[in-house]
């Protein structure tokens, strides 16, 4: 190995050798100079092998590498933050639990699948070696149950971001564990998670985990007003929440997060058949509110609100909100309030369809951000 470390004007040059030279043929520098050279691949410096692996942009290549030698397994498990296994097939399991001792400073791990591969036991030598995991996808790992929460909960407390979407073996007793234990969630997705997501989760939710910004309850049927109350109470910063399919809540529940929420920009209650024009009232006066406190009340307002299905909703309702939030738009450039299968709406329209060179210049506009 190279000793030391070493200065930034050498790394360059041996990375533009390696990637410019061919054969048995010595590059040179813009500057006509010769380059330094390399007795072999395993003399590669830390930095310089993080290099070449970032622009190759593949996760199978860096798991090839850890394969090497010793030195770049420790360099690789000391300088890789970010892994995805998603393009697994076939052994997902087996090979997470041989690369968790490998990369133990992971921050960001994607373990979705399309088809059931991962088993507790891989998440649990994640949990017990990658300490420092920020952001977890667990998505559709349909085989895991309790065990992978209880580990998590244990190894990896710093948790920000955690998707186990469709994971519908969980229990609300493991979900609630694990918020005990991992306070700083900001986004977490549970769509599908039928056993997991009840009120009495949702409580533990909001009594814990006080920042969170996001969180996806589609399809959990049994969410009711009491748990959608309690995180409108618990957890004032939220943005995003998707009710989809949550078929028992009512307008209690959009009442609540239109004024405990004052950052909500995204709101889905598609199939939600029995919210009614109260809610969108509600959400049209929280503007109005809104306004009176801050001067940016409008570029933080709603941006997205799906209420397909919301059969029991009226035209004159649903424009006051549109009225109110001028990023719901109706028209086909954006297209940010969704009113399929609702006939009965068909007459709602965003300011873009009276006036249509608004339409223009808020595509333009919505481009250069």
């Amino acid at each position: 190995m190279v000793s030391g470390r070493p200065v930034s004007g050498e790394l360059d040059a041996w990375f533009e050798s390696l990637m410019v030279s061919s054969g048995s043929q010595r590059g040179h520098a813009e500057s006509g100079g010769p380059l330094p050279t390399l007795s072999g691949w395993k003399d590669l410096p830390v930095e310089l092998l993080l290099r070449i692996l970032s622009t190759i942009g593949d996760d199978r290549m860096v798991i090839v590498a850890s394969g090497v030698c010793t030195g770049w397994r420790d360099a690789l498990g000391w300088g890789v933050t970010r892994l995805s296994l998603s393009w697994c097939k076939l052994n997902m399991n087996n090979l997470m639990i041989s690369l968790a001792p490998k990369f133990t400073k992971l921050q960001v791990l994607t373990l979705r699948q399309n088809k059931p591969q991962l088993e507790d036991s891989a998440v649990e030598a994640v949990a017990n070696y990658c300490h420092d995991l920020r952001e977890l996808d667990l998505s559709r790992s349909f085989r895991l149950s309790d065990r992978s929460l209880y580990a998590l909960a244990h190894g990896c407390p710093w948790l920000t971001r955690l998707n186990i979407s469709g994971c519908s073996n969980f229990s609300d007793t493991a979900l609630t564990y694990l918020t005990c234990r991992c306070k700083n969630l900001k986004c977490l997705n549970l769509c599908g998670c039928v056993k997991a997501a009840s009120d009495r989760a949702l409580q533990a939710i909001a009594q814990n985990c006080g920042q969170l910004q996001s969180l996806n309850l589609g399809w959990c049927d049994d969410v009711t007003d009491k748990g959608v109350t309690s995180l409108a109470s618990g957890c004032p910063d939220l943005r995003a929440v998707d009710l989809c399919g949550c078929i028992l809540i009512t307008d209690e529940s959009v009442v609540a997060l239109a004024n405990g929420c004052p950052h909500l920009r995204s709101l889905g209650l598609y199939f939600c058949q029995n919210i009614t024009d109260r809610a969108m009232y509600s959400l049209a006066n929280s503007c109005m509110k809104s306004k009176r406190r801050r001067w940016d009340a409008v570029k933080d307002g709603l941006a997205n609100l799906n209420i397909s299905q919301c059969t029991a909703l009226t035209p004159p309702a649903v424009q006051a909100v549109c009225d109110s939030f001028p990023a719901l738009h109706t028209c086909p450039e954006r297209h940010s309030l969704i009113i399929s299968g609702c006939l009965s709406l068909t007459s709602v329209h965003c300011a873009c369809a009276l006036h249509p060179h608004r339409a223009g210049r808020a595509l333009m506009l919505n481009h250069a951000y």
